[in-house]
């Protein structure tokens, strides 16, 4: 996943994590939906059951949250010569800009509290939470059926087999974890601040704490985008911060469940919509312009692509997207044409691809060598300096190429061809003529006829450019090499 798409993936899930929230902010009760339309569209069509106060609740909070974000920026008294109660102030304001996330909760739970207590009903609250620590046991590998409860209003649960359960889920089995690293990856990149990422690491982590999650009932673990920010706008810097994060819930889930029950929804949307909403990575797009504005393609589909289909699809679509370009790019290499002189006084054409010859490319540089080895009877020499890969497709190729030339009783010179390359060649007992150093290829071409001029044609993919100088032919050429290869259909100078 290229720079691009991640970046336009990480603002599209900020825009959907917001969007998830503003029902909370507004108090609407049916705003359904998976994807970023689907729930505007839902809570437009809900608009008239909007509680007021619920949303001036949810606008003072993100109005709150980022003025006290702001406070962390703030140094009380001068530059020069601070004194210590300078620092002080500076470090309260700093602690109360971290802290608060907690400090909006625990004001507006008590302030619920009150209220409840003399039946004040304004605000939507989060409600039972039921307290205690799951069981630690294996996860089922089947599920026994049970009969529905009408009193409770639980439904009846069929029996349900491993493979039946495996049938079930389908697909997500492999679009759910892909999509989840993706976003820990995301969220990793959102707020590494450009230091390197080791991604392996990251699924190794989150495949073992997954593992051991399965083991006491919970949720599917990876890094959320929305806990990610929250956990940032902390204050949170390191791993550590999940001991912390561990041992609070712990105490919470034995303790304060009971507490939790006055916390305003809105209160916690709010928390969660300050913290998202700064990673909207639209910094990126004036750098993309302004380096290679073709990058802003993939960015743009993977951002309008998550927003209007479901994630999986977009995302999906983002990379396709971008595969394209990357196959295209090495579709069309750039070829170097040059027209050298050798001090004996021997010219030939000079043709340099500056990528591998491989199916997407080999077509293209072929057609090129037969352009431009048309319009003269000079030898041409493929520079291979910067071919270090092959495949069959291109020794086919290749091979069809010299039939042309030999018919055309024109000289094709391969030079500096790597060893690896050649034995390809080889395999389909293609006849070439190598050359490792320039008293070889000076000999090769004394053994062809001398031609006359050349005739270019400028193209964007052609840089061409002439030199009658020693000194640029041996830039090009390196130690002898011996080949490792059979000899037979090969001429080696």
């Amino acid at each position: 996943v290229s720079g691009p798409v991640s970046a336009g993936f990480t603002s599209a899930v900020a825009l959907i994590i917001t969007t998830s929230q503003i029902k909370h902010i507004i108090g609407v009760k049916n705003a359904k939906g998976t994807t970023f339309l689907e729930r505007w569209i839902s809570m437009i069509s809900d608009i008239g059951n909007v509680r007021m106060a619920d949303t001036i609740l949810g606008c003072s909070c993100v109005l709150i949250l980022m003025l006290m974000r702001s406070m962390g920026r703030i140094r009380v008294g001068p530059k020069d010569n601070r004194k210590w109660y300078h620092a002080m102030a500076t470090r309260v304001l700093w602690f109360l800009s971290v802290s608060r996330n907690a400090t909006l909760v625990i004001f507006f739970a008590a302030v619920s509290m009150y209220m409840k207590a003399h039946d004040m009903n304004y605000f939507r609250l989060t409600g039972y939470i039921p307290g205690g620590l799951p069981e630690f046991g294996l996860p089922p590998f089947s599920i026994e059926a049970k009969p529905g409860n009408e009193t409770t209003g639980d439904p009846a649960v069929e029996a349900e087999t491993f493979v039946e359960m495996v049938n079930n889920m389908g697909y997500g089995l492999i679009i759910v974890p892909l999509v989840a690293l993706l976003e820990n990856i995301a969220a990793c990149k959102a707020l590494a601040k450009g230091k390197p990422i080791d991604t392996s690491q990251e699924l190794i982590a989150m495949g073992i704490a997954n593992v051991a999650n399965s083991f006491f009932q919970g949720y599917r673990a990876n890094g959320g985008l929305a806990r990610s920010a929250v956990n940032n706008a902390s204050g949170v810097r390191t791993p550590l911060g999940n001991m912390y994060i561990g041992a609070i819930v712990v105490f919470a889930l034995l303790y304060l469940t009971d507490f939790f029950y006055y916390i305003p929804k809105a209160v916690l949307a709010s928390i969660i919509i300050s913290a998202v909403i700064f990673q909207v990575q639209y910094q990126v797009i004036v750098p993309m312009w302004r380096s290679k504005r073709t990058d802003l393609i993939p960015y743009f589909v993977a951002f309008i692509a998550c927003l209007v289909m479901p994630l999986e699809l977009g995302i999906l679509s983002a990379i396709g997207v971008n595969l394209l370009f990357i196959l295209y790019h090495s579709a069309r290499p750039k070829v170097r044409l040059e027209t050298l002189e050798t001090k004996d006084g021997l010219k030939f054409l000079k043709l340099t691809p500056d990528r591998c010859l491989i199916f997407p490319s080999v077509e293209f540089v072929r057609n090129i060598v037969l352009k431009f080895g048309n319009k003269t009877t000079l030898p041409v020499v493929i520079d291979c300096t910067y071919i270090y890969s092959a495949d069959y497709t291109a020794a086919k190729v290749i091979s069809s190429l010299l039939d042309d030339f030999n018919q055309r009783k024109q000289k094709l010179i391969f030079f500096n061809l790597k060893p690896n390359v050649a034995h390809i060649f080889d395999g389909l007992n293609v006849n070439l003529t190598l050359c490792y150093n320039t008293t070889a290829l000076t000999q090769a071409l004394s053994e062809s006829e001398e031609g006359g001029e050349i005739n270019l044609a400028l193209e964007p993919d052609i840089e061409t450019g002439v030199r009658m100088s020693t000194e640029s032919l041996n830039s090009a050429s390196t130690v002898d090499v011996s080949l490792n290869v059979s000899t037979d259909k090969i001429t080696k100078l």
